[in-house]
């Protein structure tokens, strides 16, 4: 059945697009070379191509990420279309789709993809991946879910939606919460669950890339947030041991981080659960104490994304924490 609406298919590069050669394997195809090779997608409906990159995620910068959010809203937001997807690198697909539904805000369904392995090996998986993509953009209930993920049949929220596995087909899931939905073995998406969304932050045109994201590990010093400090880095993100801890001499860093007037995160360095400020000596309720805000139950690269929207948007640290509070409440579908 020809639909009347239009899927904008927005290509990006990354693994989907990638060819082996004498430089290893590379982005290296166009949007049209991908849509062209999966078997029966001219019959979904109308498709447009809009080739904006063709790099690796990897290589990724925080103003291409903002580049792809901008396409994206300024393609779900025509009249005469549908809903999108973005074929997209794995190694940094999450940060790219948090950061645009962050920024979009609309109804209409906004889907990431791409492939683990490039479409030189014998068994490629981005041709199904790119079907099911267009499949969910498609479905009527996948309206009002905001950006999505959807790799192996599995479709997540791009909030909670990570990278679980370097090379497996099934690459993303979310250990926060289950997943939104599926591509079922009938082709169709289907519905189980519907993410709290908070959109005070779309329309949001600019973003702040100099935010630090700084991992505890067992005895380290409060160098890499001075650093970033001296640097003119304007937000720090501490994954935390835990709850959200870390200790006296990263303590003091963050002390006075905040006193210069940078924003500063804490998340978990854990793969499940929310931070909370609960020790001393160096510990969460230390760190509350300082002035950092707690990031909920976000990891920590989104809780950069998160923070570098937030200072695009506002300008003083009380500002940008009234920003994103609402953002860090334990998000769970309903």
């Amino acid at each position: 059945m020809v639909l009347s609406a239009t899927i904008v298919v927005i290509a990006t590069g990354g693994t989907i697009a990638s060819r082996p050669g004498r430089l290893g394997v590379v982005a290296a195809v166009s949007g049209a070379e991908l849509v062209d090779a999966v078997p029966g997608l001219a019959d979904e409906g109308p498709i447009e191509v809009q080739d904006l990159m063709n790099v690796n995620a990897y290589r990724l910068e925080a103003g291409q990420m903002l580049e792809i959010a901008r396409a994206v809203r300024a393609a779900a937001g025509r009249p005469d279309v549908m809903g999108g997807v973005v074929t997209h690198g794995t190694d940094t697909m999450e940060e790219s789709a948090y950061l645009s539904d962050l920024l979009f805000g609309g109804d209409e369904p906004v889907v990431f993809t791409g492939a683990q392995r490039h479409g030189g090996s014998p068994n490629p998986d981005g041709p199904a991946n790119l079907l099911g993509a267009v499949r969910v953009g498609r479905s009527p209930a996948a309206r009002g879910l905001g950006v999505m993920i959807a790799f192996e049949g599995r479709v997540d929220g791009a909030r909670a939606a990570t990278k679980v596995h370097t090379f497996s087909l099934r690459a993303f899931g979310a250990f926060q919460g289950g997943p939104l939905g599926e591509v079922g073995a009938d082709g169709a998406f289907h519905l189980l669950g519907r993410p709290l969304r908070v959109t005070n932050l779309a329309g949001t045109d600019a973003i702040e890339p100099r935010v630090a994201l700084v991992k505890m590990v067992a005895g380290i010093d409060g160098t890499f947030v001075n650093v970033a400090v001296e640097r003119g880095f304007r937000g720090v993100v501490v994954e935390g041991f835990g709850l959200g801890n870390a200790n006296e001499a990263v303590l003091a860093s963050v002390r006075a981080a905040v006193e210069a007037g940078v924003v500063v995160m804490i998340t978990s360095r854990c793969p499940s659960g929310a931070v909370e400020p609960v020790y001393g000596q160096g510990g969460g309720f230390d760190l509350a104490g300082a002035g950092a805000v707690f990031a909920g139950d976000l990891s920590g690269p989104k809780a950069r994304i998160l923070l570098m929207a937030a200072l695009g948007a506002a300008s003083s640290p009380d500002a940008v924490a009234d920003l994103v509070r609402p953002h860090i409440q334990r998000q769970t579908t309903q």
